[in-house]
């Protein structure tokens, strides 16, 4: 190791043994630890293929770059600079626990990765399936990671790396933990939806029996009034999700000017907040069946 490498990731104990680099400058503000071991000067910024890049160093060459770290580096970004980097190894490697790293070991083939970085990087349609079976919270209801695995797959799909025939025929002959799981969640996805937020809500919707239309638009004597998230068409219902950018003044006098049309016409109208569809999720389906319980009460306006 030369010192111009330290201008990249690298192994802290590999710049200790060639000598351009002390314990205690390791310690110092000059460097940032990415995990055990590996750091990268402070002035670059951390992303989350930087943070691949570095796990690569320390896992086995064996293990395999999946879920939605993979995903991520096929350009769909689903994991943040500071998400935990996600592996899969054949079920022999014991290695770990590494904070940061999240290791699932399972079976794989060589067919469903490809060489990267010294490691394995899995291709398209093995980063779809460990997207659905990837590990999840102990606590983490059915419906949570179902909702979860449809949001990160409507995603994935919606870039055109494999597409849904290829994940339902493959997971057809699987028989991992968490599949029938996966089947449910592959039935479940749409790729009009424009955020992983409104896959999550539209799935919650879809589990308590109603039918929402994706990115509907709505049109009145030949003039588009407006797009609507997600829409309950029988009683004229928009559940929308407004995240914290919606709070921006620019966008929250948009957001009422169209909504103001979409009223007119006989459109009602339930928000949700980032907030409440963490937290809520009993509370936006009785606002959602309470706003069709009224509209069954009142005279349906034509569209």
């Amino acid at each position: 190791m030369r010192p111009h490498d330290l201008c990249d990731v690298f192994r802290g104990s590999d710049a200790r043994r060639a000598g351009v680099v002390t314990e205690h400058q390791l310690r110092g503000p000059a460097f940032r630890r990415l995990f055990r071991d590996v750091y990268v000067p402070a002035g670059i910024p951390v992303t989350h293929q930087l943070r691949c890049r570095g796990a690569a160093l320390i896992v086995p060459p064996e293990a395999v770059l999946t879920g939605r770290s993979a995903a991520t580096l096929h350009g769909v970004e689903l994991a943040g600079p500071n998400d935990q980097v996600e592996f899969i190894v054949p079920e022999r490697f014991r290695f770990g626990p590494i904070s940061g790293i999240r290791v699932r070991r399972t079976a794989t083939t060589a067919r469903e990765s490809t060489p990267w970085h010294g490691i394995r990087l899995a291709t398209p349609l093995r980063t779809a399936i460990d997207l659905l079976l990837r590990h999840s919270p102990r606590a983490e209801s059915w419906t949570r990671r179902l909702r979860t695995g449809v949001a990160d797959l409507d995603a994935f799909l919606r870039a055109g790396l494999v597409s849904r025939d290829q994940l339902e025929d493959t997971l057809t002959k699987r028989r991992n933990r968490g599949v029938v799981l996966a089947r449910h969640a592959t039935h479940l996805t749409d790729t009009r939806a424009e955020s992983r937020p409104e896959s999550d809500l539209r799935v919650l919707l879809v589990m308590d029996g109603m039918k929402p239309t994706p990115q509907r638009e709505v049109w009145q004597n030949g003039k588009l009034l407006g797009r609507l998230d997600l829409a309950l068409d029988e009683e004229q219902i928009a559940v929308e999700y407004d995240g914290r950018w919606h709070n921006e003044p620019e966008q929250a006098a948009h957001d009422r000017a169209r909504r103001e049309r979409l009223e007119a016409a006989g459109w009602t109208f339930v928000i949700v907040t980032a907030e409440k569809l963490a937290a809520a999720s009993g509370a936006i389906l009785e606002e959602v069946r309470a706003a069709r319980r009224r509209k069954h009460r009142l005279p349906r306006l034509a569209p």
